[in-house]
């Protein structure tokens, strides 16, 4: 069950890469934890896996983030947000929780301890 679990975590989590709307990160965290408990392979190919595994481990270990993944991250959620404010623009409240989102996710990763290197 935690490998399917885990499993699930990581499509979510790779979904979350393209979909600003849908945090990654927490779903590759859960997805490490599920594979943490029940297959260490799955576990190992995740952490070092080379898209997201120093990200993975980064974050772990409260590290924070690289300044580039912040860039890339922000820039991606406000695009998405933008796009889809603009599909919604006729629903005002549509917009105000997607402006929400934006400044609370934007704030969260500005907040984030930069990792250098």
């Amino acid at each position: 069950m935690l490998w399917a679990a885990g499993g699930i975590f990581v499509a979510l989590g790779t979904l979350g890469v393209f979909l600003p709307l849908l945090p990654g990160t927490p779903f590759f965290l859960l997805a490490a934890a599920c594979f943490g408990k029940s297959s260490p392979r799955a576990y190992r190919w995740l952490t070092t896996n080379r898209w997201f595994g120093r990200h993975l481990e980064h974050y772990r270990d409260d590290r924070g983030a690289t300044v580039p993944a912040k860039v890339f991250s922000i820039g991606t959620l406000w695009l998405g947000i933008g796009g889809s404010a603009y599909l919604f623009r006729d629903t005002t409240w549509v917009a105000v929780v997607l402006a929400v989102v934006a400044v609370a996710v934007t704030v969260y990763l500005v907040r984030l301890r930069t990792v250098h290197g």
